[in-house]
C-alpha cells in the first residue's frame, strides 16, 4: 500500500466511522472503484485505532467524569449511586454482544460477508430502518436517561454492525432513536459505546498483523492511515453532533440507499467484482 492510498483510506475511515454510512463499505468500495486491492478486514480494523483516539479526545471530559464517578462509588461502597457510574456500567454491558459475535463469526466477517452484494443490501436495509426511526421516534430522551434495557438493545444493534455495510454508528443511532433518544443524544451514546469495541477490534487485529510479520514497508502506511483517521474522525464527530442539533438524518438515509443501489448496478454491469 502506498502512502497516498493510506492517507485517502485514513480520511475515509475517519469520516465514515462516525457518520451513519458505514466505514467498512467505503473502505471496500473506494479501493475497488480506484482499482486498488481490498485493504482487508485487518487493515480496516487497525486504522480504527485512529478513530479511537478521536473519540477519546473529543469525549475526554465525559470519560473523566464517568471514571471518577465509578471510582468514588467503589470507595464509598455504593458503586452505582451516580448516574455517570451507571452509564459506564451500561456501556460495558452493551459491549458484550458485539464482542461475543465478533469472536464467533470472525471468519465470515473477514470473508464472505465482505461481498459487495452483502454491503449493498446492508446499506439499503439500514437506510430504510433509519428512515422508519425518523418517522416514528419521539426524540424526547437524553443520554442521562439511558437505562439497562436501553443499553442492551443498543448493544445488540451494535453487534449487527459486524455485517459490512450496516455501520456501527448507523445501527446504534437507529436503535437509540427508536428508543426515543434525541438525534444528538443517540449519536453521543453511540460514539461512547463504540470505544471498547473499536479498541478491542483494533488491538486484536494489530496483534495478528505483528504475529504474522508486519513488514517494515507496510508500517509507515499503517501509521499514516491511523493518524489521518484520527484527525478526520475528530472533525466528523464535531460536524455530525452540530448537524444533528437542528437537522434530521434524512441525508444519510438517501445516501445509503443511493449508494446501495449504485453498487448493485455496478455489480450487475460487471464493473465491480463481488469479492474482488
Amino acid at each position: 500500500m502506498t502512502v497516498v492510498q493510506a492517507i485517502i483510506l485514513g480520511i475515509v475511515q475517519g469520516l465514515t466511522e462516525f457518520l451513519p454510512i458505514s466505514s467498512i463499505a467505503h473502505l471496500r468500495v473506494i479501493p475497488a472503484l480506484l482499482g486498488w486491492p481490498d485493504p482487508g478486514a485487518a487493515f480496516s480494523a487497525v486504522i480504527q485505532l485512529g478513530t479511537l483516539v478521536a473519540v477519546l479526545v473529543y469525549f475526554g471530559r465525559d470519560l473523566r467524569v464517568m471514571t471518577r464517578a465509578v471510582l468514588e462509588g467503589i470507595f464509598e461502597g455504593r458503586p452505582w449511586r451516580k448516574q455517570e457510574a451507571r452509564l459506564a456500567c451500561f456501556i460495558g454491558l452493551g459491549t458484550l454482544p458485539i464482542g461475543i459475535c465478533g469472536l464467533l463469526f470472525k471468519g465470515q466477517i473477514e470473508g464472505e460477508f465482505r461481498s459487495l452484494y452483502v454491503i449493498s443490501a446492508s446499506l439499503i436495509v439500514l437506510g430504510i430502518l433509519l428512515w422508519v426511526a425518523e418517522r416514528t421516534a419521539t426524540f424526547r430522551r437524553d443520554v442521562g436517561q439511558v437505562g439497562f434495557v436501553d443499553s442492551q438493545v443498543i448493544g445488540l444493534a451494535q453487534a449487527l454492525s459486524l455485517i459490512p455495510g450496516s455501520s456501527r454508528s448507523g445501527t446504534t443511532m437507529t436503535a437509540a432513536m427508536f428508543l426515543g433518544l434525541t438525534r444528538e443524544a443517540a449519536a453521543r451514546f453511540s460514539f461512547i459505546l463504540g470505544i471498547p469495541a473499536i479498541a478491542a477490534a483494533g488491538l486484536f487485529e494489530l496483534r495478528d498483523l505483528v504475529r504474522h510479520g508486519l513488514s517494515g514497508a507496510g508500517l509507515p502506511a499503517l501509521v499514516i492511515g491511523i493518524l489521518t483517521s484520527a484527525v478526520s474522525g475528530y472533525l466528523a464527530i464535531d460536524l455530525l453532533l452540530r448537524y444533528l442539533r437542528t437537522r434530521t438524518t434524512h441525508i444519510f438515509v438517501w445516501y445509503r440507499i443511493g449508494l446501495g443501489l449504485l453498487l448493485l448496478g455496478l455489480l450487475a454491469g460487471g464493473v465491480l467484482a463481488p469479492l474482488g
